[in-house]
């Protein structure tokens, strides 16, 4: 890259962004004047649509599609969580990033999750408590972005949501299949309650749900705004929830109250002659940014993904990444996050070189003696969805949205599950005489992997849009995609259905069966033993704009997700 994309690109990663721009298995073209719905639920792409069709922008759809997930994929999004949103403004060539990511309540304590002195309790018995959740942002997020970007009146964008709650649908294997796992939240009195067959036995994939409890939500929130939701009986509701034992929390209704989303100028860094831009911290945007500046210092771009070299200087890239990540990314708010130097060419130039040293030894967070933080002690833990929606005007969102684990907290509120993503924070808030930058604090929003992703032409034109759910894999699968689409020109499916490798510390997570034959055997001489996955595959899913102008839309197949396209006016 020369020296003066890199002088633009350190104007971009500090947020100034004016002055930088002044169906899955086959993703069908499509011309201008098209409309665009990506995401992980046929139903959800469908609700979608609708709005598009009826004049709706892409914030409109956006509206309708998160009201649908959750409704139908409540084991990973749902109006009681949150989110990261980026929307693409054609008229202004600039990106405009949301921060609803849940907050603490104001009365959280830095120890709230440790058994002892030295103890952090468990993993599952901190999901399932009071204490896992966190101030939801969704609602307000989605309200904010239609007051800037909507066309439609909000109540319209309920409508899809509402009328599917009311009659049903079929559930989907996904959701069955989680609904009968081993989870502890799917095992609590309110999951077991509101998704289950007549004789109580969990729902099964084929069987008719409604959730007229749910519908009767979204028609308040449809007619009185997000505040149905903050303030008033649904509200106290909540509140009565996560009060509850085991663990009660200390939420309170003025922690809902006041509960507001940051618009933020976005991260943007120019990777292989384009604009890669993401939401800053809390998001792990960042490093997603790291993971392709740390790339493109390698000879990656001349090589394949039946190249075992090029998935050995990925993985080691993308251990230096996470190590970075986990140390220093936390709400910037409560903590000064590195991230001019996390980017800082030198920077990038100095942790490239330890890309080829032995892989046997995982990599060390790097030093920045201004920000003496301790090792971080978060468990990730994966349930969240991505969608990606364009409209006829050139208006394009990219949305990550969750409620932490399967089911969140496995607590329920009107028709709706409640995150637990306080266990997003460090659930031990040092390390020795260090603290952990993502220790819990009141009205701090924990470290997030959510990262969407827009991706402009250097003349601030849209090229892309994509994310992916999956927990802390979500660098690595977002990072993949763009190796494969920006440095290899691969299209976007196939870049998404290539093999995911996951290599953080000293763990090597990789979908074995999809390598190239070989690649798997050479890994391991090289010294990368990859084990299979145990938590979230994948769910990517993107629009992109070819040389042409046509735009393709793409589902990643390992889930249920659609494309679909619509002809609209602008």
């Amino acid at each position: 890259m020369s020296s003066v994309l890199r002088a633009w690109s350190t104007a971009c990663l500090v947020g100034l962004l004016a002055a930088c721009a002044s169906p899955s298995a086959k993703p069908v073209p499509s011309a201008t004047g098209t409309g665009w719905v990506t995401a992980a639920n046929p139903h959800a792409v469908a609700a979608g649509i609708e709005v598009l069709r009826n004049g709706g922008s892409a914030v409109d759809a956006a509206i309708a599609v998160q009201l649908v997930l959750g409704l139908t994929e409540p084991q990973s999004s749902g109006i009681g969580g949150g989110a990261f949103l980026l929307v693409y403004d054609p008229s202004t060539r600039q990106v405009s990033a949301f921060n609803g990511r849940e907050a603490a309540p104001a009365a959280a304590q830095s120890d709230m999750f440790m058994a002892t002195a030295d103890t952090p309790l468990t993993r599952a018995a901190a999901v399932v408590s009071g204490r896992a959740t966190g101030v939801p942002g969704v609602m307000r997020l989605l309200e904010r972005a239609h007051g800037k970007f909507g066309r439609r009146p909000w109540v319209e964008t309920f409508e899809p949501a509402i009328h599917l709650a009311r009659e049903g649908f079929e559930v989907s294997p996904r959701m069955a299949r989680y609904l009968s796992g081993s989870y502890p939240q799917v095992q609590t009195a309110d999951v077991r309650a509101l998704f289950a067959r007549p004789d109580g036995t969990p729902l099964q994939a084929g069987d008719q749900f409604r959730n007229p409890a749910y519908a009767s939500t979204l028609q308040s929130l449809a007619t009185t705004g997000a505040d149905a939701l903050y303030r008033g009986t649904l509200a106290q509701q909540i509140v009565a929830r996560t009060q509850a034992a085991p663990l009660g929390g200390a939420m309170t209704e003025a922690d809902l109250a006041s509960y507001s989303v940051d618009e933020v100028a976005p991260l943007c860094r120019i990777v292989w002659a384009h604009q890669v831009c993401v939401p800053p911290p809390p998001s792990s945007g960042v490093g997603v940014l790291q993971l392709l500046a740390l790339l493109e210092r390698t000879d990656i771009e001349q090589r394949r993904p039946d190249d075992p070299r090029a998935w050995l200087l990925f993985a080691q890239a993308s251990r230096l990444m996470y190590a970075d990540r986990d140390r220093y990314v936390a709400d910037p708010r409560f903590v000064e996050v590195p991230v001019s130097e996390l980017l800082a060419p030198d920077y990038i130039e100095a942790r490239a070189r330890l890309i080829d040293r032995d892989v046997s030894v995982a990599p060390a967070a790097g030093e920045f003696p201004a920000r003496r933080v301790g090792e971080d002690a978060t468990a990730e833990a994966a349930g969240t969805s991505h969608f990606v929606i364009g409209d006829a005007s050139g208006m394009v969102v990219s949305m990550t949205t969750t409620v932490e684990t399967y089911f969140g907290s496995g607590r329920t509120v009107g028709g709706f599950v409640l995150n637990n993503q306080m266990t997003d924070f460090s659930l031990n808030p040092r390390d020795g005489e260090r603290p952990a930058a993502n220790a819990v604090a009141g009205g701090k929003r924990p470290r997030s992997s959510m990262a969407p992703i827009v991706v402009l032409d250097l003349q601030g034109r849209f090229v892309a849009a994509l994310g992916s759910p999956g927990g802390n894999a979500i660098p690595a699968y977002n990072g993949k995609t763009l190796l494969a689409t920006l440095a290899w020109g691969m299209d976007l499916r196939s870049a998404i259905e290539l093999p995911n490798l996951i290599a953080r510390g000293g763990e090597f997570v990789a979908e074995t069966e999809r390598f190239a034959p070989g690649v798997v055997e050479e890994l391991a001489r090289l010294g990368l033993q990859l084990r299979p996955p145990r938590g979230e595959e994948s769910g990517l899913h993107g629009l992109w704009r070819q040389a042409d102008g046509t735009m393709l839309g793409a589902a990643d197949s390992r889930r249920e997700g659609t494309v679909n396209s619509v002809a609209t006016q602008p």
